[in-house]
């Protein structure tokens, strides 16, 4: 395992632009750990290492994403991300436990998280639908980066419209949340789904606008048309 990190990292060094590493400082505010390699090849980086990855024993092939984590690195957060939607048949719902300590531990801007949720977590909720339960129970968290997840992990379904109900659950629960990284995870959920539910998530919106911060509002809407993004951003 050592020599296999070992060698992702002299990869991603050997592929650094300064460019990159400056303009990607610019979509955060917090302090980011970055290398500076284009996504493009990261995703390259990953698919050379994964085929001898997947081989693996779960305990090992988690130990190895676990450790590409803790660098705090971007890019190795991203190659777990890249990785573990292919090893979905390998997976149990017992492992949204391991996934939790994950984002508890080693998540810390908005890219990490959504990467990470948007198909590891949400492909084993679509796998899994009893861990939608856990989803609830990450909404009602102290955590910013739980919070978001129990929100973006089900952005994938929900451009199918799957999950309608679950998602007006989760997004009531993180409704009136004054973090804005939180109120967009849910605006843009709300947004996916009315791609198919497009009355229910209005009638949704215009039921709580008067609550509704306005940035999550105005992300739920984004895909309307314009007559009812002005009804839904009217004050009374």
């Amino acid at each position: 395992m050592d020599i296999i990190i070992h060698q992702i990292r002299e990869e991603l060094r050997a592929n650094i632009n300064e460019s990159v590493k400056l303009n990607s400082k610019n979509f955060f505010k917090e302090k980011i750990k970055v290398y500076g390699v284009k996504t493009a090849i990261v995703g390259k980086i990953a698919k050379n290492y994964w085929w001898k990855v997947k081989k693996w024993n779960k305990k090992e092939v988690f130990c190895l994403c676990e450790s590409l984590f803790e660098s705090g690195y971007m890019e190795e957060s991203f190659i777990v991300s890249y990785w573990l939607p292919d090893y979905i048949n390998n997976l149990l719902p017992s492992d949204i436990t391991t996934f939790r300590r994950w984002i508890l531990f080693y998540v810390d801007n908005w890219a990490k998280c959504d990467s990470f949720c948007n198909h590891t977590v949400g492909d084993l909720i679509v796998k899994y639908p009893e861990i939608v339960v856990e989803m609830k129970n990450w909404a009602r968290s102290e955590n910013r980066w739980l919070k978001r997840a129990s929100a973006v992990s089900f952005i994938v379904p929900a451009k199918k419209g799957k999950f309608l109900a679950d998602a007006f659950e989760i997004s009531d629960m993180l409704l009136t949340d004054l973090d804005d990284l939180v109120q967009k995870g849910y605006g843009w959920l709300l947004k996916e789904e009315s791609r198919v539910h497009q009355k229910a998530v209005f009638d949704y919106v215009i039921a709580r606008r008067k609550v509704m911060p306005r940035t999550a509002l105005r992300y739920a809407i984004e895909l309307m048309p314009k007559e009812l993004k002005d009804e839904a951003m009217r004050k009374n």
